[in-house]
């Protein structure tokens, strides 16, 4: 399997790399610039892919961008909210349909470089807000591009985390030596780690229930006990 991975420089899209390259099936990476604030996230897939010695592509849809501005995640949008994922709150972070018009995108770029896959790390963390994070989607996505790309070339959606925790992720990470302290989650885009944003919450929750290290410098690196303390509390 020849595949090109979606990669935005964080932790799960980084460690479905590292997977796929040791199959030695890694064809490229794709970012987007899509006009996150984040967009530092960009450099760090780029270094992700010079370690791995495999084509980086960045597919600037920015001009797309403007009109998502519905998210906190777009620059000149609302401010991204502190906490953990899992609070209303965080519904904010939701870009409408980026991982249908980033994939559809990617399938293009895969049918054109006869690449045979297209691999996407959504995880099951991301089901209760992203619903193009689901299985519903990924399976819905696959029926769509067989028809899409019919008596073109055959390209499969390759999701193998869709049913990952992040914790797992990090245990396959920490099995496949990826260098994490080389990759981008913070949604903010400061000098580092903010420590407070859901991603940021959810990266250092992760590294906890794996029993990793953590190699990532946090503004507020205690933080997410809080944060996951009052998600669970009862309403």
């Amino acid at each position: 399997m020849k595949a090109v991975v979606l990669c935005s420089g964080g932790i799960d899209s980084v460690t479905l790399a590292y997977r796929i390259a040791a199959e030695n099936g890694l064809e490229r990476l794709i970012s987007f610039d899509y006009g996150q604030r984040h967009r530092r996230e960009i450099e760090h897939a780029a270094g992700i892919a010079a370690a791995l010695n495999a084509r980086h592509d960045v597919v600037d849809i920015a001009g797309l961008g403007r009109f998502l501005t519905s998210s906190s995640l777009i620059s000149g949008g609302d401010a991204v909210p502190d906490g953990h994922y899992a609070e209303d709150n965080m519904k904010s972070t939701v870009v409408p349909n980026r991982n249908a018009i980033m994939l559809s995108i990617a399938f293009g770029i895969a049918a054109g470089a006869k690449a045979d896959a297209v691999g996407i790390a959504v995880h099951s963390g991301d089901h209760f807000i992203y619903p193009d994070c689901r299985p519903a989607f990924v399976d819905a996505f696959r029926a769509m591009q067989a028809c899409a790309l019919e008596g073109m070339w055959e390209v499969q959606l390759y999701a193998p985390f869709v049913g990952f925790t992040k914790a797992d992720i990090v245990r396959e990470g920490a099995r496949l030596g990826v260098p994490y302290e080389k990759t981008w989650s913070c949604y903010k885009g400061g000098e580092k780690h903010c420590g407070r944003c859901g991603t940021c919450v959810e990266r250092r929750e992760a590294f906890h229930l794996a029993g990793v290290p953590d190699p990532t410098a946090y503004e507020d690196p205690d933080y997410w006990v809080g944060a996951i303390a009052r998600m669970k509390a009862p309403k």
